[in-house]
C-alpha cells in the first residue's frame, strides 16, 4: 500500500520538479518567492492533479485480473499456506 501511495506522490511532484529544474537551468533563484508566482503554482497544481488522475485511470484499466477471471483465495492445504491465485 505504501508503494502505491509513494508512486502517486512522486507522480504529483513531477511538474514541480521539472519547473525547479527549469529555474536552475535559467539560473533563477529556485527558492525565492518571486520565482514561484501564484499563477505558475496554480498551473503546476492543475497539471499535477491531471497526471495523478491519468495515472490512476491507467492503473485501474491495465492492472488486475482479466475480465471473467476467478480468484481462489489463500487457503491452508496439508498444514501449509497456499497463496491466492487467479484462474
Amino acid at each position: 500500500m505504501i508503494r502505491a501511495v509513494l508512486t502517486e506522490v512522486g507522480i504529483f511532484l513531477i511538474p514541480f520538479i521539472l519547473y525547479a529544474a527549469y529555474l536552475m537551468i535559467i539560473r533563477a533563484a529556485v527558492l525565492h518567492r518571486s520565482s514561484w508566482p501564484l499563477r505558475v503554482v496554480g498551473w503546476l497544481l492543475l497539471s499535477a492533479l491531471a497526471l495523478v488522475i491519468v495515472s490512476l485511470l491507467l492503473l485501474v484499466h491495465y492492472s488486475g485480473a482479466p475480465p471473467g477471471a476467478t480468484y481462489v483465495p489463500a487457503h491452508i492445504e496439508d498444514g501449509r499456506l497456499v497463496p491466492g491465485v487467479e484462474k
